[in-house]
């Protein structure tokens, strides 16, 4: 083996090795339970970013974790088509070469989309790969592949012909750049600072007015009435009265509704039921006409007065102001903090708009997927995540699916000329199930479905519904979900309706809700925040200059780019290291709590990349002292009659290890689960284990207990390394592959991710706290070391006192152990009057270290003094920080929690120092 571990040298054989022999594929084995978990589909336009690699690095654990307890093990693979994202990549393309879609017309511009999927789509499977992701790439399904666009036709005609589907005119959120309606998904809303504009509405037939409040002055084009709450002295009497609403010779009337807050500006609303989603709620209840002022690229249109018709919707506010300004009807603008939504996509803000579109009964799919939920049929974990889903659930409105883009799902809906709708396969077949004549002209729907139509039907689509498939049949309910919170209800919610409504059976079982990524400041990742970290450049590394490129390039102000550079440079002087893919999976995995935030700090990964390193180092000493014996091919049933007390206690805590990291991996629990096998390798194989086996390779002991610990240290390693596989793949088929060649009765299988997982029934509570007794005397001579900063390659002699009989047999019985990992010249009863000594106890076993001849007092206290005297005033400085209400009230509260623990730290030291300062003293 190299030196060091070197990640960039194995990575692509491993996985190239595992690909070729097609181990990702279920194992067809009936006599377990199957396992089956669905990626959610990444978009084909997608780049693999840090939300995607913490998500599939917790699927992939689940996957190899349940592939090696030998389940039939499934992880279905695939991509979703991303309507709106990838069109208008390919309509940025069209646009570079001087054209436009319209130009080339949908047949064309909708193969151009499919030449761009074959040619440039789907780099983030590539990038799951790096991953070291498992799905079984031979099943991979896209969302309009023939058998996906089959099933998503199936469930169209399915739920139109049961009145589940319907056409109906409905308030939409609205691009008015890409002219289609969006999901509540793709807006996002964040403050942005407007105005308040105050408008005069005269009363008809007197001199009154009312005033009313708006961020959109423009939208009072459309206004059907004013609203007031009929409890409100000042305007009750007003109720039935008409307005006359300015430059629109129209009427309309002041009503009365408890929705308005009498507190709330002046207490009198404008309602505009075409442009708002309250006021269409308001307009409902009171019948009022539901005026469009807006073409679909938000103009005004021409039902509108003739000033304005033609005008952007913003040249239009601005007339508008002016005209109400020039008439006496502006009281007032005020400078207003509001709420802007846009699209996530073109950034455009977007509209209430009241159009035709295809809508889901989502009231009715609603009640079963609730059940289900309710009776535990499916599990939220953890489990809180419920409430949030039946919030959603039992307010649900019905679902808007049709978009007006080209590239999709065509909705299967034809129209005569009088409009009648007739849905069905194809035209032909329409044409054959009505008999309807050759000279009836058909035209078929220009929309497409939403994209989520199509990924709620995913469960069951990708094996082979509408088809009662055999991998129907095995894998169906599928086993968890894992995804995100913020898509409960778009994507794990309608899959559930669907599951319910149309196979009868939930999709999943349980649904594992993990939180969002953020940076070490628990800001959220963000291009304008330019603190976004690429899970491949965490993996490869990548230099300062190029790392300041990709984070500034494409902003459009030079402040904000001038701003992040400043942040990159500043964070990462050196750029980022290459930490390997296994060191970013690990910490990804004892990232994973229950929380809603993920706080990812870089300095996590650089310390799980020094555990590859131990575990690196580790094997090496184990093949060094194994790889020239040849161990016996029965060497574990003779090793059991030799086993040494260390040997022993190994083995009784790696049962204990395994124990504990099933029971955290059931209840999802992977931080735990990484905790546990962290701890166990690093702080008890690595640094007790192996140390306690030194005297026993190398020391005067006979052969048959040699062997015996050869082997002990092999079979444990072989079990890390397959309990760590689901964690780290690489480093572990490496080093595993190693240790089958010089140990080949521990091949069984190909590869070490087709292995059994470690079982093991080895638990021994005597062991453990005798060997706990080792430790702590070890650990308490290495604590005076320390105190009495004694050099550790010194030999020490121990005397000890009121050593009770147990005491003295373990002594005797680890006496070779303590003299080799203590450094100790001796460890013999004290006779007669004790020396000037440290004392430890451990129990009533008292330890006593004569200092005569080891520290020079005066020395060692000039030492402790100069070390207190340098962190006192740091202590001062960082208190002074801490309570300073500037500080703690404006940073962020991890910023300041990170603050109060370097303090809490500090502290500590300082104790300890006066500790130490004060037994010196007392010698």
């Amino acid at each position: 083996m190299d030196k060091t571990y070197q990640p960039a040298k194995i990575e692509q054989d491993w996985y190239q090795f595992w690909e070729k022999n097609n181990l990702f594929a279920p194992n067809g084995n009936v006599d377990k339970d199957s396992f089956c978990i669905m990626i959610p589909p990444p978009n084909v336009t997608g780049t693999l970013h840090m939300g995607h690699a913490f998500q599939d690095t917790i699927m992939d654990f689940l996957t190899r974790y349940h592939r090696m307890h030998g389940h039939n093990t499934l992880w279905q693979p695939g991509m979703d088509h991303a309507g709106i994202a990838t069109q208008m990549v390919v309509e940025r393309q069209l646009n570079q070469e001087g054209l436009s879609r319209q130009e080339l017309g949908r047949t064309a511009f909708v193969k151009r989309i499919w030449e761009w999927k074959e040619k440039s789509g789907g780099q983030i499977t590539q990038q799951l790969r790096r991953l070291g992701a498992s799905p079984d790439w031979s099943r991979e399904r896209f969302t309009m592949d023939d058998g996906l666009s089959k099933s998503v036709q199936t469930v169209f005609i399915k739920l139109y012909e049961q009145g589940l589907i319907y056409k109906g005119q409905r308030l939409v959120n609205w691009d008015p750049v890409l002219k289609t309606a969006v999901s509540d998904l793709e807006v996002e809303s964040s403050e942005e600072q407007g105005s308040m504009w105050y408008l005069r509405y005269p009363i008809s037939g007197t001199t009154q007015y009312l005033t009313v409040a708006t961020t959109r002055p423009e939208t009072m084009l459309g206004d059907s009435a004013v609203a007031v709450n009929p409890n409100d002295e000042r305007y009750a009497h007003l109720i039935g009265k008409m307005i006359a609403l300015p430059f629109c010779e129209r009427l309309i009337p002041i009503i009365g509704d408890d929705y308005v807050d009498p507190d709330f500006g002046t207490g009198c609303v404008k309602i505009t039921p075409a442009h708002d989603f309250n006021d269409h709620e308001m307009g409902k209840r009171h019948n009022l006409p539901m005026l469009n002022i807006f073409n679909d690229d938000a103009s005004i249109n021409t039902d509108m007065p003739e000033k304005y018709q033609g005008l952007d919707r913003f040249v239009a506010r601005a007339q508008i102001v002016e005209d109400f300004k020039n008439a006496g009807l502006l009281e007032k603008i005020e400078a207003h903090t509001l709420k802007i939504p846009r699209c996530d996509r073109t950034n455009q803000i977007i509209e209430p708009y009241l159009t035709n579109q295809w809508y889901v009964d989502a009231k009715t799919l609603a009640k079963p997927a609730i059940d289900v939920v309710k009776s535990k049929q499916i599990k939220f974990v953890p489990e809180n995540w419920d409430k949030t889903y039946f919030e959603w659930m039992n307010n649900i409105q019905d679902w808007c699916i049709s978009r007006q883009l080209w590239w999709g799902h065509r909705i299967p809906a034809w129209y005569d000329l009088d409009g009648n709708i007739y849905v069905g396969e194809s035209e032909a077949a329409i044409r054959a199930k009505y008999k309807l004549a050759d000279i009836i002209v058909l035209t078929q729907d220009e929309d497409v479905l939403d994209t989520w139509f199509s990924s709620a039907l995913w469960p069951f689509s990708t094996l082979g519904w509408p088809n009662q498939t055999a991998d129907l049949k095995t894998f169906y309910p599928t086993s968890v979900l894992v995804t995100g919170f913020d898509i409960i209800f778009f994507w794990v919610a309608r899959m559930i309706m669907m599951g319910m409504h149309l196979l009868d059976e939930i999709p999943f079982k349980e649904i594992y809700i993990h939180g969002l990524i953020r940076d070490q400041d628990g800001q959220k990742m963000s291009k304008s925040k330019g603190n976004v970290l690429d899970p491949i450049d965490l993996i490869d590394g990548i230099d300062l200059e190029s790392l300041v490129i990709k984070r500034t390039t494409g902003l459009m102000q030079p402040q904000m780019a001038a701003g992040i550079e400043k942040s990159t440079r500043q964070h990462f002087p050196d750029g980022i290291k290459a930490f390997g893919t296994d060191a970013l999976r690990f910490t990804f995995t004892a990232l994973a709590t229950n929380g809603r935030d993920i706080i990812f700090d870089v300095g996590r990964i650089e310390g799980y990349s020094n555990f590859c390193n131990k575990i690196w180092n580790a094997a090496r000493f184990v093949f060094m002292n194994t790889e020239e014996q040849k161990l016996p091919e029965h060497s574990g049933k003779l090793a059991l009659a030799h086993l040494s007390l260390a040997d022993e206690w190994i083995l009784s805590r790696l049962d204990f290890t395994l124990s504990e990291l099933n029971r955290y991996v059931k209840d999802y629990r992977f931080d735990l689960a990484t905790q546990v096998i962290y701890e166990f390798t690093w702080n008890e194989f690595c640094d007790w284990y192996l140390e306690l086996a030194k005297p026993v390779l190398n020391g005067n002991v006979p052969d048959n207990q040699k062997d015996a610990t050869r082997y002990n240290l092999m079979f444990v390693l072989d079990a890390i390394l397959k309990a760590l596989h689901p964690f780290m793949p690489y480093i572990t088929e490496e080093i595993w592959q190693k240790l089958v060649t010089i140990a080949p009765q521990f091949k069984t299988h190909i590869s070490i991710s087709v292995a059994s997982y470690p079982e093991i029934t080895m638990r021994n509570e005597v062991v453990e706290a005798e060997m706990l007794w080792v430790q702590s005397i070890l650990l308490e001579i290495r604590k005076i070391r320390a105190q009495m900063n004694i050099a550790p390659g010194k030999l020490l002699t121990v005397l000890f006192e009121n050593a009770s009989e147990l005491d003295q047999i373990r002594i005797k019985q680890n006496l070779t152990s303590l003299l080799k990992l203590g450094r100790l010249e001796s460890l013999s009863a004290c006779a007669g009057v004790a020396p000037e000594s440290a004392v430890a106890l451990v129990g009533a076993l008292r330890l006593l270290i004569p200092l005569a001849g080891l520290i020079d007092k005066d020395q060692e206290l000039a030492r402790l003094t100069r070390e207190l005297n340098k962190l006192s005033p740091e202590i001062e400085k960082l208190d002074a920080k801490l309570k300073n209400k500037g500080f703690t009230d404006k940073a962020p509260v991890q910023v300041v929690e990170k603050e109060q623990g370097k303090l809490k730290e500090m502290l500590n030291t300082l104790n300890e120092l006066e500790t130490q300062l004060k037994k010196i003293g007392e010698l």
